[in-house]
């Protein structure tokens, strides 16, 4: 079985304060927690002071950007070596954020995604789709094409080493969710998609839910069988609130013996 993981995507929010409320929280919650792996992905500036106050701790730290570049004159970028300085795994690729906001496309995320991968960090690869292009009926098409825009540029092989979290673009910060059943049907579509290529990496490669899960709705995601744990944006700002989806996390494996 896929061992859960549990991401928290903290966007652009935090203060030293809060960062260190907050902090303090989820590692305090985490003592009986053994069967999930757990992920914060901080805004930059916090990196030094999370990797302070996780160190020791079961908590894994992240980024939520990376650039494509290696090094040199990319002035405002950070690069894969640089979060491995400040002790980071994981790094979020490809968020619709990004897409949508800073215009990355598949070329740039697949090139982000190499970058993490190369330097030895955890992609987290986002695909997802509007609201307009689910009610249009296009949602296969839409994910096909971004997880193949990807494969075609570096390669299936890369993906024994990255993350998936499928993030319905509808459900993002609104407050809407996908029913469990419509987060298993993209999900079962995303793995079946790589099967299609190397089945052995598809039956290994975790596939997180990213659209508004909270407390009261993890257990039942989570339950669902492609459902490998969740990208976790608002709850994640609260320790209580990340702490109970990780224990929905944790209990979806027991569900599961």
């Amino acid at each position: 079985m896929r061992k859960p993981l549990i991401a928290g995507n903290w966007k652009m929010n935090g203060s030293k304060a809060s960062v260190t409320t907050l902090l303090e929280g989820v590692v305090g919650g985490m003592q009986d927690l053994s069967n999930v792996d757990v992920a914060v992905c901080v805004p930059f500036p916090y990196l030094e002071q999370s990797e302070r106050m996780l160190k020791g701790s079961a908590v894994a730290l992240g980024a939520q950007n990376l650039c494509t570049e290696s090094g040199g004159a990319f002035t405002g970028e950070v690069s894969a070596s640089m979060l491995l300085d400040f002790g980071c795994h994981v790094v979020i690729c490809g968020h619709s954020e990004r897409r949508e906001y800073y215009g990355e496309d598949d070329a740039i995320v697949a090139a982000k995604i190499a970058q993490a991968v190369s330097a030895g960090l955890r992609p987290i690869f986002c695909v997802g789709e509007t609201l307009e292009q689910r009610q249009q009926g296009e949602t296969d098409a839409v994910i096909a094409g971004q997880v193949d825009g990807v494969i075609e540029r570096i390669g299936i092989e890369i993906f024994r080493k990255v993350e998936i979290a499928y993030e319905p673009v509808w459900a993002i910060g609104t407050g809407m969710t996908a029913t469990p059943e419509q987060a298993q049907d993209v999900h079962a579509f995303i793995r079946a998609r790589i099967a299609a290529l190397d089945p052995e990496i598809a039956a290994g490669i975790r596939i997180l839910y990213g659209g508004s899960m909270k407390p009261g709705n993890a257990s039942e995601l989570l339950a669902q069988p492609d459902l490998d744990g969740g990208l976790i944006g608002g709850a994640s700002l609260d320790a209580t609130d990340f702490l109970a989806i990780c224990r929905a996390g944790e209990q979806s494996v027991a569900s599961a013996r």
